[in-house]
């Protein structure tokens, strides 16, 4: 049997040979020993670095440290000499040479999963070495000051934030209401990007998918506002309903894993409510506008819009100290209002909520006319958001398959 230290050498080895094997890949048209590095050497310097990991502990850390200086002034110096010959002053391969070194090293010192995750991301970032320059040229600065402001709130603020209920019946959460402030404004990026790569008409739909997976809500008020710059109100309205169909398997899902025992009544609603999202984002689909007779030129003017996901911040901390209050002084009694109020935000939390007390604390029907009376009243808040964020000409292209999709869950509740 191998020994563990041997398996983890090993590792080391397979990982160093995988960025070896993309290096050598890249270079594969220099003479046979003009390369500074290929498959072979980056193998020994993962190897290297799990060697020098393993005599850290009979000998001290530095020896880890040493031999990672000496490996790195070796591809330093041979770069040197490289550079003199062909004139080329990239340092790709010197970088990844270390990075490959201190993977050897991670594969002993921490678990496995993330050297051999970061040996993978490694390889992709130097693979796609064409189409990462190929997309640098074509940025203009507006867009990556949006790229920029997105990784300021999100990586910089959101972290920061206190991640525990102030104010009133502990109802206002900074960490969560921020991280829904982040969501909104990166699905407004991310759609703007895939219209621009793909044009508005598979934009969309990509971005609703995506976003569907991730907050419908979020996804229709970014959604509604484009509608202002992108006139295409059957296209938007489309991928408004196309996420809120992906919404109603996705309560199944939380539900199949917290109390699969309320499946067996909530599926006919919510596959009804999906069916009937889906129909009318089919025919939408099908008689969209021709987007090539639409000026998308104001598409670009602002790739991020942090303002509108502001103000979706702020009216969500109302919402949520209005359904705290009416949990605070209805009770047990007041279950069902508290649904409807939740629906008004998110079906997430309340589905969650609901499917854990049907186990011992409230029955099962009222847990499933709870979790439908969310996903109904969410359904119809995407209506209101449109309303207030896009305009008349998406309400009206989006409303029949919101009213279509709540009817058919109000007749199956009633018949179940």
């Amino acid at each position: 049997m191998i020994q563990e230290p041997l398996l983890l050498v090993l590792v080391a080895l397979a990982l160093g040979m995988l960025i070896g094997l993309q290096r050598g890949w890249h270079e594969r048209n220099t003479r046979a020993g003009g390369r500074i590095a290929g498959i072979r050497t980056f193998g020994l310097l993962s190897m290297a670095g799990a060697m020098a990991a393993l005599l850290a502990e009979p000998l001290g850390p530095g020896i880890t440290i040493g031999i990672g200086i000496a490996a790195a002034l070796l591809l330093g110096l041979a770069h040197w000499l490289d550079s003199g010959e062909d004139h080329d002053f990239g340092i790709t391969t010197v970088v990844a040479g270390i990075v490959t070194y201190l993977l050897g090293a991670m594969t002993i010192l921490t678990d496995l999963t993330l050297p051999v995750a970061i040996a993978v991301l490694t390889t992709i970032v130097l693979h796609f070495k064409q189409t990462l320059h190929h997309a640098l040229e074509h940025l203009s600065d507006r867009e990556i000051r949006g790229i920029l402001q997105l990784a300021l709130i999100s990586a910089v603020l959101l972290p920061v934030l206190p991640n525990q209920n102030y104010g009133p019946w502990g109802a206002l959460n900074p960490y969560e209401i921020w991280l829904l402030v982040v969501l909104i404004a990166g699905i407004s990026l991310a759609a703007y990007f895939a219209m621009r790569l793909t044009g508005p008409d598979k934009g969309v739909i990509i971005t609703s998918l995506l976003g569907g997976v991730a907050s419908s809500t979020a996804l229709t008020l970014s959604l509604a506002r484009m509608n202002a710059r992108l006139p295409l109100p059957r296209l938007l309205a489309c991928g408004i309903l196309l996420a809120a169909t992906i919404m109603y398997p996705r309560i199944l899902l939380e539900v199949a894993v917290v109390n699969p025992s309320l499946l067996g009544a909530l599926w006919a609603p919510m596959t009804a409510m999906g069916l009937g999202c889906a129909l009318m984002a089919t025919w939408l689909w099908r008689t969209r506008e021709p987007f090539g007779n639409v000026d998308t030129s104001h598409l670009s003017a602002e790739p991020f819009q942090l303002m509108p996901a502001l103000q979706f911040g702020l009216l969500l901390a109302v919402i949520m100290l209005l359904s705290h209050g009416i949990k605070a002084y209805m009770g047990e009694q007041g279950l069902w209002l508290v649904s409807i109020v939740a629906g008004l935000t998110d079906v997430d939390a309340i589905t969650l909520t609901l499917a854990r007390m049907a186990h011992d604390t409230i029955s099962q029907e009222t847990a499933v006319t709870g979790i439908t009376l969310a996903a109904i009243t969410n359904t119809l808040v995407k209506g209101g958001l449109a309303l207030f964020a896009g305009h008349w000409t998406l309400c009206k292209r989006l409303w029949p398959g919101l009213i279509l999709a709540v009817l058919l869950a109000m007749i199956t509740l009633m018949l179940t």
